[in-house]
């Protein structure tokens, strides 16, 4: 009797279910992602306001809302007003808002030397690199009108200007401004200072 090779137990019926099954496999993935994504929803569909975008749901039409009074952002209370105006009682101040040590004096020379030296010079001379390029001279701070002003005065200076000299407000944190202020008064001191005035066990260091 002559056998059917497409009968049952035949390689190529094997072969056959094999990719019959297979297809079947794809077929149910494929549903199951066609209606997974049609449920999910992106964060980029999802509502919500565009910045500046007009809005139909508060009465003064603006998406942005303002803040409520009072609000202050974390870390900017900013209640010390000697810290943050360089004044007290509305008048420049004649103290600093902390004690004067070695480390304080440090960062104001480094900071002095970054944001204050192009236009005043190491010394505070008025002698700066961009002085030298054409920039308005800065007056000294030698002189006796300066050497007489209160601390308060340079702080507000540093803060908000004054004449061609911009504010750096933004660009140097409170602290680093009264830092500036005392190596301001260092080198103040410096430039009309005696040998005596030395303490001995640094005379060596100059001579």
């Amino acid at each position: 009797m002559p056998t059917n090779p497409r009968g049952v137990g035949s390689p190529r019926t094997h072969e056959s279910t094999k990719k019959v099954g297979f297809r079947v496999f794809a077929f149910s993935w494929l549903v199951v992602a066609v209606v997974a994504s049609g449920c999910r929803q992106d964060m980029h569909d999802q509502p919500k306001y565009i910045p500046l975008r007009g809005s139909t749901f508060f009465a003064d039409a603006r998406s942005a809302r303002p803040l409520v009074d009072g609000t202050v952002a974390r870390g900017h209370l900013r209640d010390d007003d000697l810290l943050y105006t360089g004044k007290i009682a509305g008048n420049p101040a004649t103290v600093f808002p902390f004690p004067v040590d070695e480390k304080v004096m440090q960062r104001g020379q480094e900071r002095f030397n970054v944001f204050c030296s192009p236009c005043h010079g190491r010394t505070g001379q008025g002698d700066g690199m961009v002085v030298l390029r054409g920039y308005r001279r800065p007056p000294s701070i030698h002189q006796d009108r300066l050497r007489d002003a209160p601390v308060g005065h340079f702080f507000d200076v540093i803060t908000n200007g004054f004449g061609a000299m911009p504010d750096y407000a933004t660009q140097v944190k409170a602290e680093d401004r009264w830092a500036i202020v005392a190596y301001i008064r260092a080198l103040q001191l410096s430039g009309h200072a005696a040998l005596s005035d030395v303490p001995p066990s640094e005379r060596d260091k100059i001579q």
